[in-house]
């Protein structure tokens, strides 16, 4: 412990203690809380005695898996948090499980993390989690690794043995394009080269564990890279005439003032930071990474949780909906292809589906097979296909904006990295409207105070079924029922799109849907939009695709689908749907709540 050193003035960091089952890790860290004197007062002779009570045999590990389970079983089955105190620094010690089944547990340990040191036994040798878990911490972005072979003990202390093990393990790193800072020889039980150096390896002269953990270099906010934040909501207050709307969320990545013009994506809106937010302190005039935040903008512009504001001068991240990523998969049932998870990447979330896995490879020794899913523990290469696009960065360079879980049932089941951003059917479109974006002039009077004016937030209302549903007569009756409410509404049947603004087109068989009809027709909808208003369309079989169209230009949030009909007879994913046979009175009831509930029709 340092003597004359204000821990208050002490830097903190995370390190992650992981290997194979029954390798040593909690053995080591015991030992390493031991021989710092970093245990609390009594706290070994308690252990000691409930080891004496339960007749069995003392072990520096029981010190830290506190657990009543875990020490029936000997394995450490949750991230046990342990901390100590260097004469440099305070450590968070995070001890993650080992057992093949506890990868998820390891992952969650490890994310927390800014270095690691990984645990092999030296009788043992290189196990499958060994390799495994180098995989892991080399996917999670750990860079700053430490071996130890444990249990020299074991093996007589051979320098041999520990050679043999290290030229092992650094061949299968070597793939991966790891560089581990040092490979120390250990006992965890007799404490060799923990906190000092052991004379049983009078062949070793580098660094001691705990040498080793100093060594390691804090983690510097990444304050001079592009900046990034997710957004999280969008506050609105209303009382006492405050009209602020704050853009509120956490900087993963650099530097954002007063007077910059931000840009979000996916959608491309953009405007100039016009004030910083605080609670109960002064306003800075700036923030930085690290910072969790709120903002207001000089235009109001509508933007949604799940888009990442960068700044307009810097570089932007990629935007698509097919992703080539590195994921692993740690559910009971297997990733198949076909079916829908939900991707969560930032604030963002979203559907996706597997299009093609790339290879499967083997974390414990990086070889390669072709399978048609991803089972459990597999670690795959893989595109995924997002049922809308989203803003990310590569993992080479921003990490916190490339770093994604895949939800399944509500739980957790996998999670990955971005490799590559790869081209859709949508790119060019987005190009167009980053471009419109940017070239558009803008009205004096800002949607929200449209939205306020109105009492209804502006929405795109798409109407389809079949050739046979009432979509249209639901069309009209929706728009003369919200007109006599007060709202501000308009319906357009997509027909007189296509034989007015689309009259220079060649007009296709009603089976033909090409994407230039919905572009302009998202154009048209743009605009009525733009104007506050309530935009009902009626268009017949509309599928995802034609939706995904719209919604690039429009925006996700702004728009409302309806299904006129029993069943849905394309890939169509609507909001709601109606049964044809329904009283029409009940339909534009039902209607008209659902648009209440979701905030599209208010009163004053």
């Amino acid at each position: 412990m340092a003597a004359n050193v204000d821990p208050q003035l002490m830097e903190q960091m995370n390190i992650v203690f992981v290997g194979h089952v029954d390798h040593g890790k909690s053995t080591v860290v015991g030992r390493l809380l031991h021989d710092t004197r970093s245990l609390p007062e009594g706290k070994m002779e308690q252990v000691r005695l409930r080891c004496e009570r339960e007749n069995q045999p003392f072990e520096y590990a029981y010190l830290i898996d506190a657990l009543k389970e875990e020490q029936k079983q000997s394995i450490t089955i949750d991230a046990a948090r342990v901390f100590f105190q260097s004469r440099k620094r305070h450590y968070i010690i995070i001890d993650a499980p080992g057992h093949i089944e506890f990868i998820k547990n390891m992952v969650t340990g490890a994310s927390r993390a800014e270095a690691a040191v990984l645990v092999i036994d030296a009788k043992e040798g290189v196990q499958e989690n060994s390799r495994r878990h180098g995989y892991l911490l080399w996917m999670l972005g750990i860079r700053q690794i430490v071996i130890l072979i444990n249990k020299m003990d074991l093996v007589g202390y051979s320098q041999g043995i520990f050679d043999q093990v290290k030229t092992e393990y650094t061949h299968f790193l070597d793939e991966l394009g790891v560089k581990p800072m040092f490979y120390i020889p250990v006992s965890g039980k007799d404490g060799a080269n923990v906190a000092s150096l052991s004379g049983n390896t009078a062949w070793y002269s580098g660094e001691t564990v705990l040498e080793a953990l100093d060594s390691f270099k804090k983690t510097e906010l990444p304050v001079n890279r592009p900046f990034r934040m997710p957004v999280q909501d969008v506050y609105k207050f209303t009382q006492f005439g405050d009209e602020r709307r704050i853009v509120a969320g956490s900087v993963s990545s650099g530097t954002l003032s007063v007077g910059d013009e931000v840009i979000f994506y996916p959608s491309g809106k953009r405007s100039v930071v016009r004030t910083f937010e605080a609670f109960a302190v002064a306003a800075p005039d700036h923030i930085s990474s690290g910072y969790a935040s709120g903002f207001t903008l000089e235009k109001q512009i509508y933007i949604s949780r799940g888009e990442i504001a960068c700044k307009a001068d810097e570089s932007a991240p990629a935007v698509s909906k097919r992703i080539l990523v590195s994921l692993v998969w740690l559910g009971e049932k297997p990733m198949e292809s076909g079916k829908d998870y939900f991707l969560k990447l930032g604030s963002a979330r979203v559907r996706c589906q597997i299009e093609k896995i790339e290879k499967i490879i083997d974390a414990s020794d990086y070889s390669t097979a072709e399978k048609d899913r991803v089972e459990h523990h597999d670690v795959a290469q893989c595109i995924l296909k997002l049922h809308n696009p989203i803003a990310f960065d590569l993992s080479e360079t921003l990490s916190d904006t490339s770093r994604f879980v895949i939800v399944d049932d509500y739980e957790i089941r996998g999670g990955g990295i971005v490799l590559a951003s790869l081209p859709d059917e949508e790119m060019k479109m987005r190009e167009a409207l980053f471009v419109r974006e940017r070239k558009w002039i803008d009205s004096a009077i800002s949607t929200y105070q449209r939205s306020e004016r109105y009492n209804q937030r502006a929405t795109l209302i798409i109407i389809t079924g079949t050739k046979e549903s009432r979509r249209k007569e639901i069309a009209h009756s929706l728009e003369m029922n919200l007109f006599q409410s007060g709202k501000f509404v308009y319906y357009l049947a997509i027909g007189s799109v296509i034989y007015g603004v689309d009259a220079d087109l060649k007009i296709f068989e009603p089976t033909d849907k090409p994407q230039e009809h919905m572009r302009r027709l998202a154009e048209i909808a743009h605009i009525f939009l733009d104007a506050g208003l309530l935009l009902i369309v009626t268009a017949r079989e509309m599928d995802q695709d034609d939706l995904n169209i719209v919604r690039s230009s429009v925006g996700s949030d702004r728009v409302e689908v309806i299904w006129s009909g029993d069943e849905v007879t394309t890939n169509l994913r609507p909001d709601y749907q109606v049964d044809d046979d329904e009283d029409l009175n009940t339909t534009i009831t039902s209607i008209k709540g659902m648009l209440s509930q979701h905030g599209t029709i208010f009163l004053p």
